[in-house]
């Protein structure tokens, strides 16, 4: 029975996909983080921002979750490094008490992104907890989950 598992090598031991003789192809991974923060912290919000001693919240968040898809190498240890071609994260209110998370990842290259996208939607929101904590530790990161991925031997759309 062939192993189903891409990062167990035939000893069972772990391994990293050799994509050596993979061709390069333009590859895109889009996942979303949904939040609860609840009504006290999002009232202090003003045009979709909230101004804190640390700096502005989404906008500070949005280069943590940049900065976390260029490093997920270095926390996912069977990640390959990638030369990423583009990053958008977008953080949204979507009622009086949750946010919403969108981070798209693009490369072009021989692995998916679909771990980069997932890693900037997941560090974009505690990034969002860390700096709205003074208010209320109430908030939880309720979902975070790949919502497509192209490019590859298969493409993927969830809801």
């Amino acid at each position: 029975m062939k192993n189903k598992f891409t990062h167990i090598g035939e000893k069972n031991q772990p391994k990293m996909v050799n994509v050596g003789d993979k061709k390069i192809t333009k590859r895109k991974a889009t996942a979303k983080a949904t939040m609860f923060l609840g009504e006290e912290i999002i009232s202090h919000f003003q045009n979709d921002e909230l101004i804190t001693k640390k700096g502005p919240v989404f906008q500070t968040a949005i280069i943590a979750g940049i900065q976390a898809v260029k490093k997920t190498s270095d926390l996912i240890p069977m990640c390959h490094p990638l030369l990423i071609q583009g990053v958008d994260i977008g953080i949204e209110i979507i009622d009086k008490e949750h946010i919403e998370i969108l981070c798209t990842v693009a490369i072009e290259g021989k692995t998916g992104v679909e771990m980069e996208a997932l890693t900037g939607a997941n560090i974009s929101a505690l990034t969002v907890y860390d700096m709205c904590k003074a208010i209320s530790q109430k908030m939880v990161i309720k979902e975070v989950k790949l919502l497509e991925k192209s490019g590859g031997k298969s493409d993927i759309k969830n809801d």
